[in-house]
């Protein structure tokens, strides 16, 4: 009955959004997960292709790769002390204070504009990352402080306006944690360092762990840390921030290297170093990048939560120390499982979803490969100097139109007219299917759908 009702939606979206662009006028609200929402003619960008993967949940899924390497993290981070309460069911839809004021992020900060983010109206969006709902979290798990340390972790899907290519998707899945402790507890911050730190020596059985670089915990300079930590404090919970990131990346490295048939390849030492970085919401903040087949990858970005967050949450001032990561289950997936687009993640060929087993990481053999089949789109921008086209508008297009039928979309030439003035721009469609063959029929028919509402949407003069 739920799958119906969710179709039903579907179907209810496309017909607005359908009428919408033929009519110029925009249905006055969207009903999403069994709540209304009125629309704004000046905000709401969200489309019918993006809000038909709400609900699909592919964290829950304990056979596909975003599931199982979300069950893996999970049962690593509790398997020292059982600190982290988990939380994998928040419903996509959040406010901008939920995504962007209680963090922190500036008001020019471009993750806040219209070209990266999908608003349902001027209040309401789909969130762009699981710290949306850190508040929230931290309210549940506040209670339990009194008696010992506490942490959660969060799963969900998060949408992003992006670029089209084998590695970009605008759906995708964040994993986020965070660990607390009370304001000078040092003997308990202790304790739990010593568990970390042990667990992490007794996981390093097919490959070991060895640190290359590690910014310093504190930095007077950059990466400073807060006047109400001491400086004790401040080098115990970062250390106990690494050494849990680092048994993640010993846990889920040591299960890929297990899977490799030519252990030639397999390396004796994994090399990973800590960087300094910044975040709204942390400080110090670091990112931890590992050495892999010949290149830096980074995992993921933490850091120290920053005093404002945890007093948006409740806690008295000075009251509680926290550190916090965040890291994208879908990059990390297709690392391990050796996936080539990001597109597969969302198939419903069985061909995909018969490989992957929960509690295995093994590498994806591929079962076709269909010929793409190139368009190029060129087109004059209007005159009008108000009248801007980004490149994540020309993005939802395509998607909008073909959906997962297209690869990639690059923009291959930029012209202004010297004479006139008038700029030109060229995009560069790949169409290519990873479950069948799609005919040059089929492709003109989509590439005219897509030029046709390029041309009603921003006035364009087509080349």
């Amino acid at each position: 009955m739920k799958l119906k009702n969710s179709t039903l939606l579907l179907c209810s979206i496309r017909c607005m959004t359908k009428r919408y662009r033929s009519t110029n006028t925009l249905p006055k609200t969207l009903e999403i997960d069994g709540k209304s929402f009125k629309t704004d003619p000046e905000f709401t960008n969200v489309t019918p292709s993006i809000l038909s993967h709400l609900n699909k949940q592919l964290h829950l899924n304990e056979n596909h790769p975003i599931g199982i390497l979300r069950e893996l993290i999970e049962k690593k981070m509790n398997s020292v002390d059982n600190a982290f309460t988990t939380f994998n069911n928040f419903k996509p839809v959040v406010t901008k204070f939920q995504n962007f004021d209680s963090l922190g992020f500036p008001l020019d900060h471009p993750g806040r504009s219209k070209s990266d983010t999908y608003y349902i109206n001027y209040n309401h969006l789909l969130r762009t990352h699981t710290s949306a709902h850190e508040m929230e979290c931290f309210q549940t798990i506040k209670q339990d402080l009194n008696t010992r340390s506490k942490g959660y972790l969060i799963s969900a899907d998060v949408y992003r306006r992006d670029e089209i290519d084998r590695t970009h998707y605008p759906v995708f899945h964040q994993m986020e944690g965070a660990r607390m402790w009370k304001h000078n507890d040092i003997k308990l911050l202790k304790e739990d360092l010593a568990k970390v730190e042990k667990a992490l020596v007794e996981s390093q059985q097919n490959i070991t762990l060895k640190c290359v670089r590690d910014d310093p915990e504190i930095d007077p300079n950059e990466n400073a840390k807060q006047l109400y930590m001491t400086d004790e404090e401040v080098v115990l919970c970062s250390k106990h921030l690494k050494r849990s990131l680092e048994l993640v990346v010993s846990e889920v490295f040591n299960k890929k290297v297990q899977s490799m048939k030519d252990q030639k390849l397999v390396p004796k030492e994994l090399k990973y170093r800590w960087v300094k970085a910044y975040f709204p919401w942390t400080t110090p903040s670091w990112e931890i990048e590992v050495w892999w087949q010949g290149d830096w990858l980074e995992i993921c970005g933490s850091g120290l939560v920053q005093q404002q967050v945890l007093l948006n949450s409740g806690f008295e001032k000075d009251s509680t120390i926290c550190w916090a990561f965040g890291l994208g289950l879908d990059r990390i997936a297709m690392l391990l499982f050796e996936i080539p687009d990001i597109r597969l993640l969302w198939t419903q060929d069985e061909r995909f979803h018969k490989q992957f087993k929960s509690g295995h990481i093994n590498k994806f053999k591929p079962y076709s490969k269909y010929p793409g089949s190139i368009r190029d789109m060129a087109f004059w921008l209007p005159k009008e100097d108000n009248v801007e086209v980004h490149g994540n508008d020309i993005m939802e297009i395509v998607r909008d139109v073909a959906g997962s039928l297209v690869e990639s979309v690059k923009l291959q030439d930029t012209f202004v007219n010297p004479k006139t003035n008038q700029k030109s721009l060229c995009y560069r469609i790949n169409y290519q299917s990873m479950d069948r063959n799609i005919t040059n029929t089929e492709v003109n028919e989509l590439q005219h759908k897509i030029e046709s509402e390029l041309v009603h949407r921003y006035n364009v003069s087509l080349r």
